[in-house]
């Protein structure tokens, strides 16, 4: 059996699927739409007008004819997960061969028809012509028949220079309905005979359930039933505010052990380096030789999602000869989630159908896939009657996954001149995976309540050459003559960690560029030469020259207490090349005014789209660097509110300007994730620059920015 850390890896391999039929992704209709069934899924950043644009140029039809085709098991193809910025760079070149193909064979079936060469037709709109005038369109075509045939990945698609779509910015395909309030998204559906679920979750991580009498709950008028399996307890009614209010009579009717097994929050740091670990030789090169000359340790604190919109999933158990349980959820992983619910429910996967249907984005791993389990398990109770459940604020903020905390300590041995001679990694923490399907465990959070549940595995590592997940940049980009990266993956998991927009690598480039920063200022040397001075990657080397001319770079005067700060990393040392240069205020508090963001993403799809996620990615981080930290006791979660766990308001949002550079003939990398690391660390070495105070545990608030202080 294929181990669970290999599987998952496989679901992010970006080989072209040989042998499945061009019909899996490719359906021509009469009616001349041209219809795309991709394996990804949209979660706002605007993955299904990228793949639209990548179809229209290959089959040469007009854009308007491309239909994109909400992700789903029983009609799409298994393209696993929607992650680490990787559909266009992976899932990209996949649909443009198969594409390729289907116009060749369209156009063969076009020249038998028409009686001509191949090589003499031109296709326009997906009409082909014939110099002398003749024409047939692909939809007059027997294209069911054509397109059953097998993908060869052999397919030649068209060299950029003929490119017309590819690479234009075009209006995202999602948006419209968005602007308009029209139903879209997961909480919009309503199918016949509707009814409306809530759970009613254990008062802390620890906790086990003493008695529950539903008594209360089944007064109420409207309710329909009462789930009760172990520690689980979900309420069924026929209206979504007598669930809510079942829901709180249940839980006033509920009594809970409570378990204080969480760390002290004051010494989270001191418990992730003492915690029984995996320990990890990532990657090393050359002798380390002598001790290090320079030391520094760095801190991330657990991060939620904090999504506006709230986890949503709506089940359906229809009876019968052949009983099945359809669900519709915003998973980013339907193939890998229907899986899972056929383990946890003990199930065959082929009674099982998972639609994805939009919802809250999260970037990672947030409550998409729990939501859809534990409306499975409300639906199971009340056979063919949908039930739909949408968590509380209280439940994304406490019971979802978290980006977990880390501790990343460095050393360096630097030469007479300041320059990096030896480098030394270490990453404590959590593993950044517990997906469906990625433990051995069940990872769906109601699961681990049923009475024969067991509790989710700690959270596993995806191999470097995935990505990696604590160790994700731990390994240095720069050309130092020696290095060594290690990962400590916890052995215990206090508070349930998951995917969370650029994993590791948000910490180890805040880590690494700070600590960077403190060898140039040792050095007295300019922050931007001195990483120049490391950098031998020509493309690493022109983003940074770029965003440092484009935001000034050391050409103007600052007022008293405002700052100014660089970062750079290529994510994952294998996607988009990112430098970002944060100016910031640091009087009251720290205010982050503008930043100045270069890309280099090879081949852009769309740059407008391009653009929109490099922009949110940098004001995601500047959230988390700023303001964003999840609070504990010994018992539980306690932020379980946005007054507890304050986020970036709209007034706060910084200047983003963002530039791309040429793609030169370089194909796709994924932009997603590449801003977050940089942008931490501009910002920390901007707040350097503003009040000579080095902050290395995140967030930057008052009272982090006053511990930081010397003595």
């Amino acid at each position: 059996m294929t181990a669970p850390s290999e599987a998952f890896a496989a679901t992010l391999a970006g080989a072209i699927p040989t042998g499945r039929p061009l019909a899996d992704w490719v359906r021509v209709h009469r009616d001349g739409v041209v219809e795309i069934r991709s394996g990804k899924v949209e979660l706002g950043q605007g993955i299904l007008t990228a793949f639209a644009q990548i179809a229209a140029e290959e089959l040469d039809v007009g854009l308007a004819r491309i239909r994109m085709t909400a992700a789903g098991t029983d009609i799409s193809p298994d393209e696993g997960l929607t992650a680490g910025s990787l559909s266009v760079q992976t899932a990209g070149p996949t649909l443009r061969s198969v594409c390729a193909q289907v116009r060749a064979v369209l156009v063969a079936a076009a020249a038998d028809r028409l009686g001509v060469a191949a090589d003499d037709l031109v296709v326009d709109d997906g009409w082909v012509s014939t110099p002398t005038g003749g024409s047939v369109s692909y939809w007059q075509l027997p294209a069911d028949e054509l397109l059953d045939r097998p993908v060869t990945g052999t397919a030649t698609p068209k060299p950029t220079s003929a490119y017309r779509v590819v690479g234009a910015s075009v209006p995202r395909i999602d948006l419209p309905d968005k602007l308009l309030g029209r139903p879209r998204y997961v909480h919009d559906l309503a199918p016949a005979g509707l009814l409306f679920g809530r759970i009613v979750r254990p008062r802390s991580p620890g906790s086990t359930l003493v008695a529950a009498d539903p008594a209360g709950a089944l007064a109420i008028p409207g309710v329909v039933t009462v789930v009760h399996d172990g520690d689980f307890l979900g309420v069924v009614a026929e209206r979504e505010e007598v669930a809510v209010r079942a829901a709180d009579q249940l839980r006033s009717d509920t009594t809970w052990r409570a378990g204080a097994t969480l760390p002290d929050e004051a010494e989270l740091s001191a418990f992730l380096t003492a915690a029984p670990a995996e320990t990890t030789v990532l990657a090393e090169h050359g002798e380390l030789g002598a001790a290090a000359t320079v030391l520094a340790t760095y801190h991330r604190p657990y991060l939620a999602h904090g999504s506006i919109g709230l986890c949503s999933a709506t089940a359906l158990t229809t009876t019968g000869a052949s009983p099945h349980l359809e669900v519709w959820t915003h998973s980013q992983g339907i193939y890998p989630l229907r899986r899972e619910l056929a383990r946890a429910l003990t199930l065959p996967a082929d009674a099982i159908t998972v639609r994805h249907v939009e919802g809250a984005g999260c970037y990672g791993h947030n409550g998409a896939d729990d939501v859809a389990m534990d409306a499975a398990l409300l639906a199971l109770a009340v056979p063919e009657r949908p039930v739909q459940v949408v968590w509380s604020r209280a439940d994304e903020l406490a019971w979802a996954p978290f980006g977990p905390a880390a501790t990343v300590r460095l050393a360096a041995r630097v030469g007479p001149d300041g320059e990096v001679r030896a480098w030394h990694h270490e990453v404590w923490g959590n593993g950044h995976i517990s997906r469906p399907g990625s433990l051995g465990s069940v990872a769906l959070l109601a699961a681990g309540h049923l009475a024969d549940g067991a509790r989710i595995d700690p959270a596993m590592e995806p191999p470097l050459a995935s990505g990696g997940g604590a160790g994700r940049n731990a390994v240095p980009g720069y050309a130092f003559p020696a290095y060594r990266s290690v990962n400590h993956r916890l052995l215990t998991m206090p508070l349930r960690t998951s995917a969370m927009r650029a994993l590791g690598a948000f910490v180890n480039v805040f880590a690494t560029e700070s600590f960077l920063d403190e060898l140039a200022v040792a050095a007295g040397r300019d922050p931007v030469e001195y990483r120049l001075a490391h950098l031998t990657d020509p493309r690493a080397r022109a983003v940074l020259e770029t965003a440092a001319a484009r935001a000034g770079w050391g050409t103007d005067r600052r007022a008293e207490s405002t700052g100014r700060g660089i970062g750079f990393a290529r994510y994952k040392n294998s996607g988009a090349y990112c430098a970002v240069v944060a100016e910031v205020e640091a009087i009251e508090q720290v205010r982050v005014r503008r930043l100045t963001v270069v890309v280099d993403a090879g081949l852009v799809v769309n740059p407008d789209g391009a653009e929109n996620q490099i922009e949110g990615g940098a004001v995601q981080a500047t959230s988390w660097t700023l303001k964003e930290r999840v609070r504990f006791d010994r018992c539980g979660v306690t932020s379980d509110s946005w007054q507890t766990y304050p986020i970036l308001r709209f007034s706060e949002v910084p200047s983003v300007a963002v530039a791309f550079l040429d793609a030169a003939g370089n194909p796709s990398l994924g932009v997603g994730e590449a801003a977050q690391g940089p942008t931490a660390a501009a910002i920390g070495n901007a707040v350097f620059d503003a009040l000579g105070v080095r902050v290395r545990s995140l967030p930057f608030t008052e009272e982090q920015i006053i511990a930081a202080m010397p003595d």
